[in-house]
C-alpha cells in the first residue's frame, strides 16, 4: 500500500498543476486512507519492519513533496519548501540508520512536520472542492514558509543530537 502513494504522488501532481480539484481531492483522501490502513494492518498483523516504514514514510514524503511542487503552480506555496522536504527526510532516515535496517526515529517537530505537510498539501485542494475559503489562498504561501523554518529547526536539532551523541 505504501508503494501505491508515489503513483498516486504522480497523479495528485497532475492534476492540481492542472486545477482538476475534484480528481485530486479523490486521490488525497485515497493517499490518506492507504497510509491510515497500511499502519493499521501492518500493526495488527505483526508486520512492522524497518523497511516498511522506511517505505512508508518514504512515499508520504514523496506525495507531499509532488503535491506542494504542483501548488507552486498556483503560487500557494513556497520552492523552498520543495526542496527542504525532501532534504528532511534524507536526514531523518540517515540519522536513524534506517538503510542499516533500524527503525526510523522522529523527533516530535519531525513527526508535527510530517503531519502538517500533509494538512499544508490538502487543505487548498479541500477548499476548492467544498467551495469554501476558510484560510485565504493569499495566505498559504506564508503558512509555507512556516514550515520551512520549522523544518530547518528539526534539521538543526537533528544534527546537533547526531553530533552530541557522538562525542
Amino acid at each position: 500500500m505504501s508503494l501505491s502513494r508515489v503513483g498516486l504522488a504522480i497523479i495528485m501532481a497532475w492534476n492540481v498543476y492542472h486545477s482538476n480539484w475534484y480528481v485530486a481531492v479523490a486521490i488525497l483522501w485515497t493517499a490518506i486512507l492507504t497510509d491510515i490502513l497500511d499502519g493499521y494492518l501492518a500493526r495488527k498483523k505483526n508486520l512492522t519492519s524497518a523497511i516498511g516504514g522506511l517505505m512508508d514514510h518514504g512515499s508520504d514524503a514523496f506525495f507531499v513533496t509532488l503535491t506542494i511542487a504542483a501548488l507552486t503552480h498556483h503560487e500557494w506555496a513556497p520552492v523552498v519548501l520543495v526542496c527542504i522536504i525532501p532534504a528532511a527526510f534524507v536526514q531523518y532516515m540517515l540519522d536513524s540508520k534506517a538503510l542499516a535496517g533500524q527503525p526510523l526515529k522522529a523527533s516530535s517537530l519531525g513527526k508535527y512536520n510530517g503531519i502538517s505537510y500533509f494538512v499544508f498539501a490538502g487543505f487548498p485542494v479541500m477548499q476548492l472542492t467544498l467551495g469554501i475559503t476558510l484560510i485565504p489562498f493569499s495566505w498559504f504561501v506564508w503558512i509555507g514558509w512556516g514550515l520551512v523554518v520549522t523544518s530547518a529547526i528539526s534539521m538543526v536539532d537533528r544534527l546537533v543530537t547526531l553530533l552530541s551523541n557522538k562525542q
